[in-house]
């Protein structure tokens, strides 16, 4: 009888030996899986804000005030990227509208120009007028190509139309007309072959013209004539020109033409 109560003892102390393993069992499980879950949210936490910081930060050095300011490429030849020379500060150009006169062959041309659309060539027309550049210079070439180009340029160092030799060049081609039509009485600035071939010279265009731009872009338009075009016209233009080209499209005016004088205000 009493072997009998002792099993069953055993077998009682066993089963809660049993039991309590058991119970250690699932609580060790469960801490596991807590400390797995805990670990897994702090993970993701972190590389949320890591992500957040590395977004901040692409933000505030590519978009942000902490942007680098573009500067010309160090490849950049001289003309073709960058401007050449004393090219007139663009904070001349008071980015404004400016009012005055071209007066050619004693015809004054009323004039406005737009410095917010076009600040440096509106700067360098200025600076170029004030300094009295203009004074005395021809209009060297006339263009007759009635629906395509009909336009007189003037403004050459030597009168010759080609590259000024003491002249600065700059850029780039501002408010260029994106459909390349220029209507009459536009006022814009001849070029070289270059977004930074911009010079002294300017052209006035005295019949609506389709001028469209190369692989640089177009031209620059710093304004248009306001008053005085049809005397142009007449007085200048009808006298015809000694064409230059095979095509017979331009030439030099037969009434030889100057400026008298450039003023703005």
């Amino acid at each position: 009888m009493a072997s009998s109560k002792n099993q069953e003892r055993e077998a009682r102390e066993a089963r809660d030996r049993l039991k309590a393993y058991n119970a250690r069992q699932a609580v060790h499980t469960q801490q596991t899986k807590r400390r797995f879950r805990d670990n897994l949210i702090a993970g993701i936490g972190v590389l949320a804000i890591a992500a957040l910081v590395a977004g901040v930060q692409y933000f505030y050095f590519s978009a942000g005030p902490g942007a680098p300011v573009p500067e010309p490429s160090s490849s950049a030849s001289a003309g073709a990227g960058q401007n050449v020379g004393n090219v007139p500060d663009i904070s001349v150009s008071e980015f404004r509208t400016w009012t005055g006169d071209i007066t050619i062959n004693g015809i004054p041309l009323g004039i406005e120009l737009d410095g917010a659309l076009a600040p440096q060539a509106v700067a360098a027309f200025v600076t170029d007028s004030q300094s009295g550049y203009y004074t005395g210079k021809t209009c060297h070439r006339l263009v007759s190509s009635p629906g395509t180009a009909e336009l007189l340029q003037c403004g050459s160092e030597n009168g010759d139309g080609q590259s000024d030799p003491s002249a600065y060049a700059y850029g780039p081609i501002e408010n260029a007309p994106a459909d390349g039509f220029f209507p009459a009485g536009y006022l814009a600035i001849a070029r070289t072959g270059s977004a930074y071939g911009n010079g002294h010279q300017f052209f006035i265009v005295y019949g609506d013209s389709s001028l469209p731009g190369d692989q640089f872009g177009g031209y620059t338009v710093i304004g248009k004539v306001t008053s005085g075009l049809d005397q142009l016209v007449t007085q200048v233009v009808s006298g015809g020109f000694t064409a230059t080209t095979a095509d017979g499209s331009e030439g030099t005016p037969v009434i030889p033409t100057f400026i008298d004088s450039v003023t703005v205000q």
